[in-house]
């Protein structure tokens, strides 16, 4: 296995990892925000009033997207181990 295709077996992997995750984060990132602005408009300092919210929209973005998530990475592992006895040489 040559460098360049550990390298493009790495990059590949990050790039999976990142389009994978990113639509949960962005959920979370935006109810975040959402809470906060109202938070701020309604002069609540409760620091734990994030958190339900939070982890309601993760649960069901993950409840959404967990099939689609699960098909990245299963095609991404079966692309990976399909090609292995090329790796090993």
């Amino acid at each position: 296995m040559t460098v360049g295709e550990v390298t493009d077996l790495a990059s590949s992997a990050m790039f999976l990892i990142i389009r994978v995750s990113a639509p949960v984060l962005l959920v979370s990132l935006c109810v975040g925000l959402i809470v906060s602005i109202f938070q701020t408009v309604t002069s609540i300092q409760e620091q734990t009033l994030t958190f339900v919210p939070k982890v309601l929209a993760i649960f069901l973005a993950l409840m959404v997207l967990g099939n689609w998530m699960l098909g990245e990475l299963t095609g991404y592992i079966v692309e990976v181990w399909s090609d292995f006895a090329r790796y090993v040489r």
